[in-house]
């Protein structure tokens, strides 16, 4: 079962890896060489974000606020970046944590499904969704990020349990919550803070939960990556960097570092995420105030061209 898991992680990325290299083809071609570049500030970014996140810092809501507050990236695009750009990065993870850590391979499997359908979904919704709507989510789901971040902090959880897998109500639970997480990815917010809870409420060690989310995310994010890239909802300069920067830095925080003292790096997360979170909100509710934009005249015929 391992083995097929192996199997198909490398299978998405392939996938993700032939879409990417499609768009920026796209991109040569159609004279814009410069957006099939990444930016500096993108690669260090994504090295920070996917060497933090590999500790238990979270890569979505520290990318959201960086490209937030630098204006790198339209907000309709934000969702579609972060999916996009940290893809690879967490293929990575994947395949360390789920040949590292043990877990029930029937649960990590339907987890694993139950969230690509929900990441199938949202993607779906957030590729067609107005710039207010996302605004709206991503600004609901920054603040839920900085909860949870202020929930780590204070060390506000559940007791952890010691099972590696669930059955009966608590796997139909835990299936279901997963689900909804694969949702909320594609509006940006990350998954493994929630999971992370999710899998302790349900009596599960909250080691498991790490193949579980890391898994979960590795075959829902190249999922959800396609439909972005086919919509073009996101930024091609930006998700480059963010992919390139963070392989090198998962691996350094993996097999190297493994572990860090992050309290005081999460009360700066904390901070800088409650900013962004309220300068989306407000975007938001400039974008409702905005007059709107007079409609076309129509041609009539005898129209002088």
């Amino acid at each position: 079962m391992k083995l097929a898991l192996f199997a198909g992680l490398g299978a998405f990325g392939v996938l993700y890896v032939a879409a990417m290299a499609i768009a920026v083809r796209q991109a040569r071609n159609a004279g814009a060489g410069q957006e099939a570049a990444p930016s500096p500030f993108a690669l260090a970014l994504g090295f920070v974000t996917a060497f933090f996140d590999t500790l238990g810092i979270g890569s979505f809501a520290p990318t959201t606020a960086a490209l937030k507050l630098r204006h790198l990236v339209a907000d309709e695009k934000i969702p579609g970046t972060l999916n996009v750009g940290h893809t690879l990065a967490t293929i990575t993870q994947a395949f360390i944590f789920i040949a590292a850590v043990p877990v029930e391979m029937a649960t990590l499997v339907l987890m694993i499904l139950a969230a690509v359908l929900g990441s199938w979904l949202g993607a779906g919704f957030v590729a067609r969704a107005s710039r207010r709507k996302i605004q709206i989510g991503m600004g609901l789901a920054l603040l839920a990020a900085a909860t949870l971040f202020l929930l780590q902090i204070f060390h506000i959880a559940p007791p952890p349990g010691t099972a590696e897998g669930l059955a009966g109500w608590r796997l139909a639970a835990g299936l279901t919550g997963n689900f909804i997480l694969g949702v909320l990815m594609e509006v940006g917010v990350g998954l493994y803070g929630p999971c992370m809870i999710l899998v302790s409420l349900l009596g599960m060690n909250p080691l498991a939960a790490f193949p579980i989310m890391m898994g979960s995310c590795a075959f829902l994010m190249p999922v959800g990556s396609v439909k972005f890239i086919r919509t073009g909802r996101y930024g091609l300069r930006t998700a480059l960097g963010l992919a390139l920067g963070g392989v090198p830095a998962v691996l350094l925080a993996a097999f190297l570092v493994k572990s860090l003292p992050l309290g005081a790096l999460r009360w700066l997360v904390v901070v800088v995420v409650l900013y962004a979170a309220l300068s989306m909100l407000r975007s938001a509710v400039r974008e409702a105030k905005a007059p709107a934009a007079p409609a076309p005249v129509p041609e009539t015929a005898g129209t002088a061209v």
